[in-house]
Parts: C-alpha cells; sequence; structure tokens
C-alpha cells in the first residue's frame, strides 16, 4: 500500500478499531483526526464544541486533514462522521487518497451506539427511540458525502485481509 487511506462513515462504524488493524496489516502508521484535534486542544471533542463551536471544529479539523495530506505518506487515517461533509473534504481526500467508506446499517449502529452512549456526550441524554431516529436522520443527509467514497466496505468485508485486497484492487 502506498499513499494515505482515509476511513469515512458514522460514528460507532468502527473506524479507529479496523484502522488500527489495517495499519498494523499494512504495516504503516495509524492517525485518528478526533484524537489529533483533543491533543492539541487539551479537550475531548465534545468540549472544544461546547466551547468554539461547530464551525471551529470544522475549521481546525479541515486544517488537521490539510496537515496530514501534506506531511504523511503510507499512513492509515480515521476521520470524523462529520468531516467528509464540510468544506469540500470529501473531494479533498478523494484527490489525495483512497477513501473507504465503512457502511453499517442504521439498527446495527444503534446497536452499537446504544451500549457506549454515556462515552458520547452527543447523545448520553438520548432515549433509545431518539436515539435510533437521530442515526437514521445523520446517515440519510450523510450518506451523499459518504457515497463519494472510492471504495465501500460494508460490515462483511471490514476484515483487514478483505480492506487490504478492496484497496490494493484501486
Amino acid at each position: 500500500m502506498n499513499g494515505i487511506v482515509f476511513l469515512i462513515g458514522y460514528m460507532g462504524v468502527g473506524k479507529t478499531t479496523v484502522g488500527k488493524k489495517l495499519a498494523k496489516y499494512f504495516e504503516v502508521d495509524f492517525v485518528d483526526t478526533d484524537r489529533i484535534i483533543e491533543r492539541k486542544f487539551s479537550c475531548s471533542v465534545s468540549e472544544y464544541f461546547e466551547k468554539f463551536g461547530e464551525d471551529s471544529f470544522r475549521i481546525e479539523e479541515q486544517k488537521v486533514l490539510k496537515n496530514i495530506i501534506n506531511d504523511s505518506e503510507g499512513v492509515i487515517v480515521s476521520v470524523g462522521g462529520g468531516l467528509p461533509c464540510f468544506l469540500g473534504n470529501m473531494e479533498l481526500m478523494n484527490t489525495s487518497g483512497i477513501t473507504v467508506y465503512l457502511k453499517r446499517p442504521s439498527k446495527e449502529l444503534f446497536q452499537r451506539l446504544k451500549q457506549g452512549k454515556s462515552k458520547r456526550p452527543l447523545i448520553a441524554e438520548m432515549s433509545d427511540e431518539q436515539l435510533l431516529v437521530f442515526i437514521e436522520h445523520s446517515l440519510k443527509s450523510r450518506e451523499k458525502y459518504y457515497s463519494q467514497a472510492l471504495l465501500t466496505a460494508d460490515r462483511n468485508s471490514q476484515e483487514p485481509e478483505e480492506l487490504a485486497k478492496l484497496i490494493n484492487s484501486v
């Protein structure tokens, strides 16, 4: 594998878990745009949103993305769930590397997120019914961006060996 592979998809889909496995498989570095921002500002993404707002976050997120593109070679990148949907980032990623949409059905995402709600302040206070509606609505609005990825990996093709085959086929 040469270049940059961007893993995109909704929160809870497994971008970080899959990304780490894929990086190990290819013997390259793994980076997570949310973790970079959290380290830089010494706060969680949700705290950043509270302190500075979403617009500021999206600008910072794009700076991180551009730095990765300019400074990295042979790396797996997990991007925040909203990153592809703002400021032309999807096009930027598509022209700078291989984008892989990790796709799972909304009901499966619901089951995954329901278990870890307390760790995600955006959804922590939602009832199960509210959470499912939120996921379905968000996925629908983001699908037009996610579907622009060069590759789509459904839940059955997210093991490193299967993803490696997909990536190497490009």
